[in-house]
């Protein structure tokens, strides 16, 4: 049976309905077969081969949309020829049908790149403190974004230009030099260099996923390195979204770039008759003692001194920022509680030099002013 039998033969079955509606049905009742045999096919595929072949039924989910799509397609190519419909309905199908296709095509492309992408990331689970993971993630994140844009922006200029009247008003808007373009080019500024300062990020790697990182006097760690902005997961759980050319443009602190080790300062005040090296010592042994501790820095210096007291820094090192920053605070707490407890004639202390008025008077009059350094010392030695 050929062509012009069969349709001879629609003609005359249905020849009391509209032949734009026997047409519609014909492309409805396709898509719905269509449809209706993808599901049919996966659910027979998952009860003979889902549990032995997990990856393939992954696979299955994530293409089910282009999938689905692209059987739908294949079914109105097959009927659409076959439909008696006139030119007034069947060249609008034929130019959504030729719409799809194009979206059907970049919609592949994209889950190709994802799918690609997350393969690739399997290897690379770990990005606390693996850095070479890190970067990885880093690229592969930044690249899957800026390629998806691209491909969008490809197929909606395909399908725009399928357009006559579009086509026309794109070429006569590209082409013209006037106050258009200069707008047109305004407006795009801001989107064109944050995704150039995506490329350079992701080549040259000024951050990476799960940097620790200082930026408008708040610190938190780098969450998401999105195509145009970065999110940073502050301390507080607060989220800060900072376009990408921040970071090319202005400068930022970085604490894990090269390794996530860190040295945590702990700055106090003690008397001038503290007994520091006692002190040096029982802080090496706390540090040892503690958990939080990486074993490479421990140290305690007089870095400063006034009229009243020294200034000690301790310096202990840790594994990364959040460990750095409760070890500070534990080294701190036991510090306070040993010089309250085992060295209180080491607590700051005020000095005064009290000095009898000359006016005869029985009551004397006392005047409370620092004493000078060598008074101070000469002091801490009796």
């Amino acid at each position: 049976m050929n062509r012009q039998t069969l349709l001879a033969d629609i003609d005359r079955t249905f020849g009391w309905i509209p032949s734009w509606f026997v047409g519609l049905c014909l492309v409805a009742g396709a898509i719905l077969m269509a449809l209706s045999i993808y599901r049919l096919s996966v659910w027979l595929f998952n009860r003979a081969f889902g549990t032995r072949l997990p990856l393939m039924r992954v696979f299955i989910e994530r293409t089910a949309g282009p999938a689905q799509l692209a059987l739908c397609l294949a079914a109105v190519a097959l009927v659409l020829p076959l439909a008696p419909l006139d030119d007034a309905f069947r060249t609008p199908l034929t130019r959504l049908f030729v719409v799809a296709f194009i979206a059907l095509i970049g919609w592949i492309s994209i889950r190709i790149v994802d799918m690609s992408a997350a393969r690739y990331l399997l290897n690379f689970r770990d990005v606390t403190e693996n850095f070479v993971a890190r970067k990885h993630v880093t690229q592969v994140r930044v690249f899957k974004r800026v390629t998806d844009i691209i491909i969008v922006i490809i197929t909606v200029s395909t399908a725009l230009m399928t357009f006559d009247s579009v086509r026309q008003y794109g070429v006569s808007l590209f082409a013209s030099a006037g106050a258009a373009g200069i707008i047109v080019g305004l407006a795009a500024r801001p989107l064109l260099s944050n995704l150039i300062a995506g490329m350079q990020i992701a080549i040259t790697q000024p951050i990476r996923i799960e940097d620790a990182v200082i930026i408008e006097n708040e610190w938190g760690w780098v969450e998401d390195i999105a195509s145009t902005y970065v999110v940073i997961r502050l301390w507080d759980w607060r989220r800060m979204v900072v376009p990408l050319s921040y970071f090319i443009e202005k400068p930022f602190q970085n604490w894990t770039r090269d390794t996530a080790s860190l040295i945590g300062v702990i700055a106090f005040h003690v008397d001038y008759r503290a007994d520091v090296p006692r002190i040096r010592r029982w802080l090496e042994e706390a540090v040892k003692e503690s958990k939080l501790w990486d074993g490479e820095v421990v140290n305690l210096q007089v870095v400063d001194a006034d009229s009243r007291t020294i200034e000690l820094r301790a310096l202990v090192s840790a594994r990364n920022a959040p460990q750095s920053w409760d070890l500070r605070c534990e080294m701190r707490e036991k510090l306070i509680a040993f010089i309250r407890d085992e060295m209180p004639e080491a607590l700051p202390r005020e000095r005064a030099i009290l000095i009898p008025s000359g006016g005869g008077d029985d009551d004397a009059n006392f005047v409370r002013r620092p004493a000078p350094p060598e008074k101070m010392r000469a002091s801490a030695r009796n």
